[in-house]
Order: structure tokens, then sequence, then C-alpha cells
């Protein structure tokens, strides 16, 4: 899923010069980037990229299945494309309006339990269209997910875990007023979609989306034949890494798909091929919501970027060991699709290929730093919970002499020493600062990245 991005690093790369932007870039161009990520950045295993536009299709892949097998990546391998599942979600919010099972103004308690508070805020109610421009101000993350394993950290939050944070919740802002990303709050709308429909997300899903588009490999459960094609998934460093189960709020990152079936949705959303969904597909693209960033509108799940003369209606997705981008230009009508089994953005790649000048993340290798010789049983004063923002908390566990940090909703990295209250990430360019008060005690944590030191405050 795409996280909270306080976590980010890319290595430094100059932009590669097409020829013309209104065309699509050569495979060898689209190669020498990927191939620059991999083997100079070493941000990244096995990357697909796939460009449908009114030419036809192409994949363009470089890199490995796994980090220590010869196998390549292609066009039909399988990846976790995390977020991008909420632009599945919102189609089939829209495919609901469509039938008239669901209004977008229809408030979301309506479709759960009464035994269910939906929060509120002066009076007014979560829409379902609240949660598909991410404007519920709902939390991004449940105030009650303390995942047993922090390598698959979604897959044992239950449904009455999340019912209990809905009616548990406070609302410190008016609904509609702002963006803010949630996580909560688009697992939510696929979650009372399936209630509504009387069907499992991941059955809807099929039904409505991957059978009409003859999207074969996209699924929540793999069968053999598709767990075959999975590529395995790796972290930041390049260490393998568990793949994640989401049941929950699946509706908010839990597909798994091909770079052959997303271009077939792209296509769809686009209007290159014939498709009965293309009508249904356009009005999510219908901007929503204004000014969620500059630069950035909100459509119905997607994101829209105005800049550079033209318009990039785009989502993007990360998991433990995966990162995904779906997005097209309307104007070229071309889009992109970008899957990576490493957990570093390839964002930039996808928005570089729908127009050159967004340019490409730096591939300067990141500053050396020394692991210092300490006693780690001095970590234990640093094991906790420390909020860096409402419902975000860094999570710092002990694990023998390894010391890691887990963000709310990501995975755990580990950080080191480079003396006895400093330490930093050897997988991004970003380090924390352990804080203490005059007894001794650690009191908060302060991360340092991209010139910006937030602190989060010691919470248990």
């Amino acid at each position: 899923m795409k996280t909270i991005t306080c976590i980010v690093s890319y290595c430094v790369l100059a932009a590669a010069q097409f020829s013309r932007a209104s065309e699509a870039p050569d495979d060898s161009a689209i190669q020498a980037i990927l191939r620059e990520r991999i083997e100079v950045a070493k941000k990244a295993v096995g990357i697909v990229v796939g460009i449908v536009d009114e030419r036809g299709t192409k994949v363009v892949s470089y890199g490995r299945f796994e980090r220590d097998a010869g196998r390549e990546a292609d066009g039909n391998t399988v990846f976790e494309i995390g977020s991008a599942t909420k632009v599945f979600t919102t189609a089939l919010l829209q495919d609901m309006v469509e039938r008239g099972k669901m209004k977008l103004d229809d408030p979301v308690a309506k479709y759960l339990p009464k035994s269910v508070h939906m929060p509120t805020c002066g009076g007014k109610e979560v829409t379902l269209l609240d949660l598909a421009t991410h404007t519920s101000a709902l939390p991004r993350m449940p105030d009650n997910f303390t995942p047993k394993d922090p390598h698959n950290p979604y897959a044992d939050f239950a449904v009455a875990q999340m019912y209990a944070c809905l009616s548990g919740c406070t609302l410190t802002r008016d609904i509609g007023a702002k963006y803010e990303y949630s996580n909560l709050g688009m697992g939510l709308l696929g979650h009372v979609i399936a209630l509504k429909a009387g069907k499992s997300y991941e059955a809807l899903v099929v039904e409505r989306i991957c059978r009409p588009l003859k999207m074969d490999n996209t699924r929540i459960k793999l069968d053999a034949k598709l767990k075959a094609r999975l590529a395995p998934g790796h972290t930041e460093t390049g260490e393998p890494q568990a793949n994640w189960d989401i049941p929950t709020l699946a509706g908010a990152g839990a597909l798994r798909s091909t770079i052959n079936d997303l271009l077939k949705f792209l296509s769809a959303n686009i209007g290159l091929t014939q498709s009965s969904l293309t009508p249904t597909l356009r009005k999510t693209h219908v901007i929503r919501f204004r000014g969620a960033a500059p630069d950035l509108d909100m459509a119905l799940g997607w994101h829209v970027y105005h800049k550079f003369g033209g318009d990039i209606i785009w989502h993007n997705g990360q998991t433990g060991g995966y990162h995904s981008f779906i997005g097209f230009d309307p104007n070229k009508r071309r889009g992109v699709a970008v899957l990576s089994n490493c957990a570093n953005s390839i964002d930039d790649i996808g928005l570089h290929l729908l127009e050159r000048q967004y340019k490409l993340a730096k591939t300067e290798p990141a500053k050396e730093r020394k692991v210092a010789r300490i006693n780690y049983n001095l970590y234990d004063a640093y094991v906790g919970r420390y909020e860096l923002a409402s419902n975000v908390f860094f999570t710092i566990r002990r694990d023998g002499d390894r010391l890691t940090a887990q963000l709310t909703g990501q995975h755990a990295m580990e950080i080191f020493p480079e003396s006895e209250t400093e330490f930093f990430y050897k997988a991004v360019d970003a380090r924390i600062t352990f804080v203490k008060n005059a007894k001794g005690e650690v009191t908060a944590l302060i991360l340092h990245q991209n010139g910006a030191h937030p602190a989060a405050m010691r919470v248990k």
C-alpha cells in the first residue's frame, strides 16, 4: 500500500532524452533507466514496464525474478500492487452507482451494521464520496492497528477491530474539508461495497472488472499457476520479504497483478479498447476534490497532476517487498504501468515515461556511514512506540543485536548505531536520534530526512 512516505529514498539518475515528447520512448532508453536503477543504484531487483497507446502495447523489463536466481521478470510475472488496488475499489463504487445500488453522497453508516457507530463531525456524516477522495477525516491507519507479525502487518487486523476503531474514533477536523490519505477509509469503502453486494471484495473485482477485461492474472488469492509466477518481494536493501495478506482492508491494497493485465485496465480507462466498462471507468476520472496538494486534485481514487501543460491521472502502491505505479495521460492517450519486486519507489519512472519533464530520481550512492561498536543492551531503553502523527507510530524493537524501526503500515527496517543515541538506515538516506530527559529516560525520537526533522514522542 502506498504508506506514509516519511521513509523515502532514491538514487541519482540523469533524465533520458527521448526524441519527441508526444512519442513513447524506445526500448533501449527504457532499459537504460532500469539498468541504472538496478545495477548502479542497487534500488531494485527486477522492474517491468508496460506502455499502451494508439500504436499498441509493449513491455520492457530488466532484472531478476528474485535476488539469487537467474530467471527474469516479464509481462506475466505477478507482483503485489499495494495501493494501486484503490482505483479498482473506486471503479467498483462507480459500478454500484451505475447499478442504482449506491449513491456517492450516501452516508457510510447506511451500509454498516447498526452496532457500528460511524463517527460524525458538526452534524455531518462521512459519505462514500469522502472515502473515495480521502477527505473523510478518518485517520490514515486504525488506532488499534497492532500487528503480531511486523513482516505481514495487516494479516491479523480483523473486521471486529475495524468496527471498534470506527465506533471509538473522534474526528479532529471537518468532513470533506481536507485531503488526508487514509488506508482505513479506502479499506472501509471496499468493505461496505462488498457488504452491499453480498459478495467478497475479490469476487466483485473478478466479476465486474477482471472478467470483462480478460484480466485473468489479477487476484488476491493465487492458484498454483499464479503462485508459480509470483515474484518474491524484497525490502529496500534487497533482502527477501514475506508477502502481505490484507483481509479486512482489502480494498486499500490486497490485489496482485501483472503488467499485461494492468495494461488491459489502463487501455479500458483510456478508451483504447472497446469495453462496456469504459464509460464507468471514465466517470472515476472526474475531479471531485480540488486542492489536495499543489498541482494535485482528487478524482474517485485517482490522483490527478496538473503540470507541464497537461494532466496525469495516476496511483501507486507499496507493500513490504513491492512497488507499483499505474497512470495515463488522457490527452496523449498513453498509459504506463511499472512493477518492481522491491519496496523502493519507481513512481518517478512511471511519471517520466508519461511526460519527460517529470525528472527521474537521483542515483548517487547514499552517504557512507560507519557502524559504531556499542553495548547492544542499550537497545532495550529504546524499545517502544513513538507517535509521529495522529495514529502514526514508530515501533522500535530489539532482536538480539539488531534494532528495527517500523512505521505504521510499513514493514520493519533495521537501523544501525553511529553512536549510543544516533542511528541510521542503510536502505534509505535517513537517520534517527533518540532523545533523553535529565533522568536519562528516552522520551522521543527525531527522524532526520530530506532536510526535515519531525519528532515522535514516546507513548509506550
